[in-house]
């Protein structure tokens, strides 16, 4: 199954906003997220890649529907709750450039999309200056989590794969509110990092 990828920079992701959102509430109410979403915090949330000229964003669409995406942005340009702990690190935040979600409907996972995600990101980091790291997060989870779905496979071997280290000293505290959940709580999202100099 061959799927469409298009480079979509700052303002050029306006048209696709909304199919966007709905992809992220879609991908993200499963297990390990557990994310109980709605369009108009995505439409928020989506502003910083709108909003930053330096952003990326690839869409991966079969035929006319948008079935997967990946954001990147210079961490700079991210909030303080991504900020936070380069800068109580000591790492400049011009040195980092963030890697957002990577989604991709079930139906079209294993299919090496995943790692066309993270090269076309890799890519456009490489072009802006003073890089020396490509960074994302990931939240945190118990083996024993409850919801934790038989024969599920964390990525962490992937992500190893492409050159990244998990770094338990890099962590940021992020707020929402899971399915069953009568409110937002705060979860726990831990850093990984891949240096490039």
């Amino acid at each position: 199954m061959s799927l469409r990828l298009e480079n979509v920079h700052g303002p050029g992701l306006e048209p696709h906003l909304d199919a966007l959102g709905r992809l992220r509430i879609a991908v993200f109410r499963e297990y390990p997220y557990l994310y109980d979403g709605t369009l108009d915090y995505e439409r928020r949330y989506l502003r910083t890649y709108l909003d930053s000229p330096r952003s990326l964003v690839v869409l991966a669409s079969d035929g006319d529907e948008i079935v997967g995406a990946t954001t990147c942005v210079p961490l700079a340009d991210e909030g303080p709750e991504f900020r936070a702990p380069f800068e109580a690190a000591g790492i400049p935040l011009d040195s980092v450039f963030y890697f957002g979600e990577s989604i991709l409907l079930p139906a079209y996972r294993g299919q090496g999309t995943g790692r066309a995600f993270f090269e076309r990101r890799e890519a456009h980091a490489r072009t802006l200056p003073g890089l020396k790291f490509t960074a994302f997060c990931a939240v945190d989870r118990p083996e024993d989590h409850p919801r934790r779905p038989a024969g599920h496979r964390p990525l962490d071997d992937f992500w190893r794969r492409m050159g990244y280290e998990k770094r338990p000293n890099l962590h940021s505290t992020f707020v929402w509110k899971e399915i069953d959940e009568p409110a937002e709580t705060a979860k726990t999202l831990t850093f990984w990092l891949k240096r490039w100099d």
